[in-house]
């Protein structure tokens, strides 16, 4: 029986968005690929401890801020690995390359070498996800009105290095409406540049070629992943949170976090409860209800990817 080994894997990322990847040296497993800063766990260590540990012994780094963030496992020929994933966004020291044949800083839409250890494919695609999940308004607006938001959106985050993600969800249209909004919003998203999903079609987001957000009720209906670019769904408890990660969906909304203007005697979940719903999860997730950009920090330390919202975006 293949053993089971437990790793402290570190993306370490500058303001930028850039991450260090390290190549494996000649007298290792799998060597010359490229792989996620770490090492296994020692004995009665936890996965925080042996990342902090490592980066100090593979880098002379001194960790000073590491957020838990996935946990992915791949069975290789020689031992079945679970990787815990962190986000390293803060350090002391300058990075020294001590195991590995050579260092670089990498961008997930663009990276420039080869081979990735194969457990590290999902990692990339995750990594290529935005923080930020922008709704849009729930309430009726012209799609002019609508495309007016969505390009002083882009605006107002053109500078920034993590741009957000636009879900257009508008339930108060029927189907014909709400094709006809996507077919003008759709393309006028991508061409600023960002990403998208659209609620709940299914079919049209595969005709647009974007991605599809779909509603719990929807996810707990759905046996296989769409063929879409991009799958999420909203969660509310383990049950629908193991479901989502079972079908290979890419993201998940967890919540409701806090109060939300709609339902201000709701005092959500809590930071907390989110923290302990997300953490071993295999695919990121956002934080939602009453979330918004100025929460991301307060997010990230409870293991989300980023955060969801709709008033504090638009």
């Amino acid at each position: 029986m293949t053993k089971r080994v437990e790793v402290a894997a570190a993306v370490i990322e500058r303001p930028d968005g850039t991450f260090l990847l390290g190549q494996r040296a000649p007298d290792t497993f799998y060597p010359g690929y490229w792989e996620f800063p770490g090492g296994k766990l020692e004995p009665g260590e936890n996965a925080q401890a042996a990342l902090v540990r490592e980066l100090e012994e593979e880098l002379g780094l001194n960790v000073q801020r590491a957020d838990p963030w996935i946990v992915r496992e791949h069975q290789y020929e020689h031992a079945h690995v679970r990787l815990h994933f962190f986000r390293v966004r803060a350090w002391q020291g300058e990075v020294r390359d001590r195991v590995h044949s050579a260092l670089e800083w990498q961008c997930a839409d663009a990276i420039s070498v080869s081979p990735m250890l194969p457990a590290n494919a999902p990692v990339l695609r995750a990594l290529a996800l935005p923080m930020h999940l922008a709704i849009t308004s729930p309430h009726t607006e012209s799609t002019p009105d609508s495309i007016g938001k969505i390009d002083a959106l882009a605006q107002h985050w053109q500078a920034q290095p993590h741009k957000p993600m636009v879900m257009l969800r508008k339930p108060d249209m029927s189907d014909a409406e709400f094709a006809q909004y996507a077919h003008t919003a759709v393309p006028r998203i991508h061409q600023h540049q960002l990403q998208c999903v659209v609620h709940g079609r299914i079919a049209l987001a595969e005709q647009l070629q974007c991605g599809v957000h779909l509603s719990s009720r929807q996810l707990m209906q759905t046996t296989t992943r769409p063929n879409t670019t991009i799958v999420g769904a909203a969660c509310h408890n383990t049950h629908e949170l193991q479901h989502a990660a079972q079908l290979g969906l890419d993201y998940a909304v967890l919540g409701a976090v806090l109060s939300t203007p709609s339902h201000p005697n709701d005092l959500g979940m809590g930071w907390e409860q989110f923290a302990q719903l997300a953490q071993g999860l295999s695919m990121p997730v956002f934080a939602i209800g009453g979330t918004g950009p100025a929460h991301l920090d307060r997010a990230w330390q409870a293991g989300a990817h980023g955060v969801a919202g709709i008033s504090a975006y638009w």
